[in-house]
């Protein structure tokens, strides 16, 4: 059918909510704006499915989380039946209609006599990942859009061990989704039913207590925190987020009594109000804290994002301003926070191991190496880790330690499989603590890691290509790098060049596979120790180039990286 024929189909049904019956009236007046929301379905990622709100069949509304939710329900339906009577957790974000979303996929579910768990209240991404394990449920439901702006939102699927689920499985789920392509027939029970019939049970304080004792596992040496976590200022801010329902709640819990919320995000406000993008890697989004953390002298801020997986910090400078940190920065004197920690304390386990996405800065490699901690790398999207992790239980190869993607998720402790913004947060807080204890801060502690190890600087260019043209667009540039190759960037000569998709990594030395699942990424390792990566998103219409450097200088390091990413720029 062409996006005509689909947009008629909803101008013709009769019950359409009324909201989306305005707005579609209102995007008859606009051909481009229609042809995209209906042109084709909405395809699940490496994160589910994600997209801008309203009517239309590559929209986020009520009609499209049915289809979704038909496709779990479905693809439930084929399975044992003591596996299916376990159950889906589910919650939601402060982001517009996620209430709504998420009844909308109780009510699904129910018709099909699969029992639902609803947060009472809006819930962190790494708490349903923590309940899905909690309750022993089959899957669970996210209803975020993460860092996006307001105008998104979208639906994330767990698997029975908590982290999002893996390839086959979605694959399967899209599959029984794309069957149910009569987006309008799709049964729902009344919420009122799902009650009396006992298909839907609120939860909330329960696995709020039980998350947060898990929690308090996340602190190493709790010794510290009561000799110096009630001194040190700190900042935090959830961005109008869920991070509020728990991060005061722990702090005050674990000692950490001297932090101050930033007020106007502390407001559970869809339209994020004081800043548009919600994204703790911006610096907009610090503007307010800056303003408290100069009145109250505090070392340093943080920031969670809305459905708080994610983390960014900023650092109180000597001059009294207060710089950025990356999501690698964060990662790497976390890291190496917690390994020297453990170690001080003879808790560092002989098979320790850190993973990290093949992204992500080596600067963590080399953290790791020092304390002959195993690195291992996986492809982007935290479901990857959550894999090895479960690789590491299963065959008791290894301890987990750590986990982190670039793009500012972390993970401490594996009772959450997903990038845990809570966790991150109290670790970061105990190395503040830490550092403020021997007179430095944060940043001192990275700064002694780049003259430690050298300096490292890594870069994301991200580039959009919205529209149905955006799609063939990104594919043209991959099939351009595959069949054109690479074999010198900014005159430095590529000694790897790694394709996830066709399963190779080819060195002077010759070819062999590249152990990880396939997956359409491009790598290549340069002669210098550059690294540079090339990914078309699998949530958005964007295309990431990814560039990492080494130097001896920062000033080096930082020409190095511009320089390489003037070429990258190029790219297209």
């Amino acid at each position: 059918m062409s996006w005509q024929d689909n947009m008629q189909e909803w101008l013709d049904y009769k019950d359409l909510d009324p909201d989306m019956k305005e707005q579609l009236n209102e995007m008859k007046q606009d051909d481009k704006v229609a042809e995209e929301a209906f042109y084709e379905p909405m395809e699940f990622g490496t994160a589910g499915m994600r997209g801008l709100i309203g009517p239309g069949i590559n929209r986020m509304n009520i009609y499209t989380v049915r289809q979704a939710t038909e496709g779990l329900a479905s693809f439930m339906d084929t399975l044992d039946e003591k596996v299916k009577k376990q159950g889906v957790a589910i919650s939601y974000d402060s982001r517009y209609y996620s209430q709504d979303f998420a009844y909308e996929s109780a009510k699904v579910l129910g018709i099909h006599g699969i029992h639902s768990y609803v947060f009472d209240s809006l819930r962190p991404t790494p708490e349903l990942s923590f309940a899905v394990r909690d309750l022993h449920a089959y899957a669970g439901i996210m209803i975020t859009a993460s860092h996006n702006p307001k105008q998104y939102n979208g639906f994330k699927i767990y698997g029975p061990d908590g982290g999002q689920m893996p390839p086959k499985e979605s694959d399967n789920i899209t599959s029984f989704a794309r069957k149910a392509s009569d987006l309008f027939a799709i049964k729902v029970m009344p919420v009122t039913k799902l009650r009396s019939e006992k298909l839907l049970k609120l939860i909330g304080e329960d696995v709020d207590l039980d998350y947060m004792k898990n929690l308090e596992t996340v602190i190493v040496d709790p010794k510290l925190i009561k000799d110096v976590g009630d001194k040190m200022k700190f900042v935090y801010s959830p961005l109008h987020g869920t991070g509020k329902m728990i991060a005061p709640r722990i702090f005050q819990k674990l000692g950490f009594k001297n932090f101050e919320m930033v007020t106007e995000q502390a407001i559970l406000d869809p339209e994020f109000a004081t800043t548009p993008f919600p994204n703790p890697e911006f610096a907009q989004t610090f503007d307010l804290a800056i303003e408290r953390g100069k009145k109250i002298g505090a070392n340093i801020l943080i920031a969670t994002d809305p459905d708080a997986d994610r983390l960014g910090a900023a650092v109180r400078q000597p001059d009294g301003s207060y710089k950025l940190m990356t999501g690698n920065q964060i990662a790497s004197v976390l890291l190496n926070y917690l390994l020297q920690a453990k170690k001080n304390l003879n808790k560092l386990p002989e098979n320790g191991a850190v993973v990290k996405s093949i992204v992500s800065s080596e600067l963590a490699t080399a953290i790791a190496d020092k304390y002959n901690i195993k690195m291992f790398n996986v492809l982007t999207g935290f479901k990857y880790i959550a894999e090895k992790i479960e690789h590491f239980e299963e065959t008791g190869s290894n301890e987990f330690l750590f986990g982190f993607e670039e793009s500012y998720g972390y993970l401490v402790k594996p009772f959450v499989r997903d990038k845990d913004a809570m966790q991150s947060t109290l670790l970061l807080a105990e190395a503040a603590a830490f550092y403020e204890s021997k007179g430095k801060t944060i940043y001192d502690a990275l700064e002694d890691l780049y003259k430690e190890f050298g300096y490292y600087r890594e870069k994301t260019i991200s580039k959009t290509f919205a529209g149905i043209s955006g799609k063939d667009k990104m594919a043209q540039i991959m099939k351009t790098l595959r069949e054109e190759g690479i074999d010198e960037v900014n005159g430095v000569k590529v000694v790897e060049s790694i394709d996830y998709l066709n399963d190779t990594d080819v060195t002077e030395s010759g070819t062999k596979e590249t152990g990880l699942p396939k997956a359409n990424v491009l790598k290549y390792v340069l002669a210098d120790d550059t690294w540079i990566a090339a990914r078309p998103s699998g949530t958005e219409p964007k295309m990431k180039f990814y560039i990492g450097v080494k130097s001896d200088t920062e000033d080096n390091a930082n020409k190095k990286l511009a320089d390489f990413g003037k070429v990258i720029e190029g790219w297209e």
